[in-house]
Order: C-alpha cells, then sequence, then structure tokens
C-alpha cells in the first residue's frame, strides 16, 4: 500500500480549508537519513502525547494519554491512531474548533531512530515488527533516548491498544519525569500555556479588525 492510501483515514478525518495541519502528499522515503520519531504533547478534549514513528513514508501514530516514561517497571497506554503524514513532524499550534482533535499542539520531542526490533536473530522491518505485535526502537531524542518497546497487548479486548516501555539501559532513569518537568518544545521553546496565549492573543487582534 502506497503513502497516500495509508493517509486516505488522515485525509477524510480534516477540513483543510480550516485547519493548518499538513495536507497528505507524495511522501519521500528516509533514503540515506535515519526514520524520525516525534512526540507531540497535544491539549485536545483528553491530554494526551502523540507518538509517531517513520514508517515506509509515513508516521505511524500512537496516542499515549500519560506520555512516556523513563521508568522500565511502567507501562504505558498507546492507542493507535491513524496514520499521519511526514510533514507533520514538523506542526505545532492551533487546531480549530469543530476540526478533529482540536485543540493546542507542540513537538515535545523528536531525533532520528533505530528500528531494533527482531525475532528468532533476525532483524524484522517495522511493517514487520507491527504485524507481529512487538516493535522495538532506539530513540535519540532531545528527550527520550535509549531503547522503548511497543508491544500490541488488545488491552480490554480492543486492536487499537498497545503499550509503550522504556528498556533497561541508556536513558532509563525512574527519577525523571520529563512528561511533567520538561514541558517546552524542541522547536520553539514554547510550552502548550504560551500557544494558548498566543493564540488568543491573535484572535482578539482578529475581533478587534473585524469591529472596525
Amino acid at each position: 500500500m502506497s503513502a497516500k492510501d495509508k493517509l486516505h483515514e488522515y485525509r477524510a478525518r480534516r477540513d483543510f480549508a480550516r485547519t493548518s495541519e499538513p495536507a497528505a502528499g507524495d511522501e519521500a522515503a528516509a533514503g540515506g537519513r535515519a526514520p524520525i520519531f516525534v512526540i507531540q504533547e497535544h491539549a485536545a478534549s483528553h491530554h494526551h502525547f502523540d507518538f509517531r514513528l517513520e514508517a515506509d513514508g509515513v508516521l505511524v501514530s500512537f496516542a499515549v494519554p500519560k506520555g512516556p516514561s523513563l521508568d522500565p517497571s511502567e507501562r504505558r497506554l498507546a492507542v493507535r491512531t491513524e496514520d499521519h503524514p511526514l510533514a507533520y513532524a514538523d506542526f505545532e499550534g492551533v487546531i480549530p474548533e469543530g476540526e478533529y482533535g482540536a485543540g493546542l499542539v507542540i513537538v515535545w520531542d523528536r531525533g532520528g531512530y533505530e528500528n531494533v526490533s527482531e525475532k528468532d536473530g533476525r532483524q524484522l522491518t517495522m511493517a514487520e515488527a507491527l504485524d507481529k505485535g512487538h516493535v522495538r526502537v532506539r530513540l535519540s531524542g532531545q528527550k527520550l533516548r535509549g531503547v522503548f518497546s511497543l508491544i500490541h497487548a488488545r488491552l480490554g479486548g480492543e486492536d487499537k491498544n498497545w503499550l509503550l516501555m522504556k528498556e533497561k539501559g541508556e536513558g532509563a532513569d525512574a527519577r525523571r519525569r520529563p512528561a511533567t518537568t520538561q514541558p517546552e518544545s524542541v522547536v520553539s521553546g514554547r510550552t502548550l500555556a504560551e500557544v494558548a496565549a498566543a493564540a488568543g492573543k491573535k484572535e482578539m487582534r482578529g475581533s478587534r479588525n473585524r469591529h472596525k
């Protein structure tokens, strides 16, 4: 299936005349560079973090309500959502009311990653790892580093439910709580509160201009 076909659900849920989210187009493969990951903090109807991994021309995406943990003993629910275009890795701002996912978005962390998924000593592609239900990736982000696992746990009988966990070794630290102690975007340096404040000022200016 082409990247364009994989993004059908993404396109169907959005009105690009209203939202500034990137429209889905022809996606470029990673080529000679490392594939990317991005984690976006998303203050929608329910606050969560979107964990996204580049694979086969799209960003395979999971909503993580509590955000990633660096404690190997903790397992975080990760709900698989629709694939997103690669351009989404740069998106932060405001999704307008009435649109799917309405709310505030910042790029909380991003960087390259290495796929270290394997089965019986054989390296798996990302597509194979996702199909088998166990993905292992070594992240090289600004906030998160080391190996993380995604396991297809199907909690509550829901096929969309996975678990995200940090593996022991590099980057593991039960004392660090980056999801709450490092709220700034790695792109703009802004927090969600600052994005909200800026959006409020913009709306106020627009309202004044409309009433002149």
